[in-house]
């Protein structure tokens, strides 16, 4: 299952600038995944400063 970002997102950018396939984007009030490219590799979790991402 693909990764999600909660609201503890802090929108600094940190896992778009890992994410090996481009899946993450900015939204409205946070970062936002795509289901449909991300690859469950957890690069975004592990430089997220507050934990945002997890696996949905």
């Amino acid at each position: 299952m693909a990764y999600i970002i909660s609201d503890e997102c802090i929108s600094c950018g940190a896992c778009a600038g890992d994410c090996p396939v481009e899946a993450i984007s900015e939204g409205d009030t946070k970062y936002v995944i795509d289901a449909d490219t991300c690859i469950e590799c957890g690069a975004c979790a592990d430089v997220c400063p507050v934990g945002a991402p997890s696996e949905g």
